[in-house]
């Protein structure tokens, strides 16, 4: 219900668990075990969490990063140290790691290659960092 923001938040390189598909009992036993905060946009649950809950109140994605940017003082800079599709952490890998895992044109264009410690997925820097900006600008002008 939330993975839109899971992503963002990991892009801002918060540590961000979210896994479609977990239930509420564990969801809890996950955020109390591990001393998060439960973001959930489900009333009850929002309740039943208590401190560790927060209820979501907007379901616009911008509004949602506003919305955690003056509860929970988040910073909405993209930062890269985060995967944001598994959440694993982003490492720097060696650029002879990286040539069979890249498009040729990439390898031979690229310097300085990353990788998730999670999802084993490569990064490199490229114009998707300007487009993730840009996107973040437009979400925060949506629905004002």
């Amino acid at each position: 219900m939330l993975g839109r923001l899971a992503r963002w938040l990991r892009l801002f390189g918060y540590d961000t668990f979210y896994e479609p598909g977990t239930g509420d009992a564990e969801l809890l036993f996950i955020a109390i075990r591990e001393n998060r905060k439960l973001l959930t946009r489900d009333k009850k649950l929002a309740e039943r969490s208590g401190k560790i809950g927060h209820l979501v109140r907007s379901e616009f994605i911008g509004e949602q990063i506003k919305e955690l940017m003056k509860v929970f003082k988040i910073k909405p800079v993209i930062q890269y140290t985060r995967c944001s599709l598994c959440n694993g952490k982003i490492l720097p890998l060696k650029k002879d790691f990286a040539k069979n895992r890249v498009p040729p044109y990439t390898y031979m264009t690229k310097e300085k290659f990353y990788i998730c410690s999670g999802c084993a997925k490569v990064y490199w820097e490229g114009s998707h960092k300007e487009r993730a900006e840009k996107d973040l600008k437009r979400l925060f002008n949506e629905n004002k």
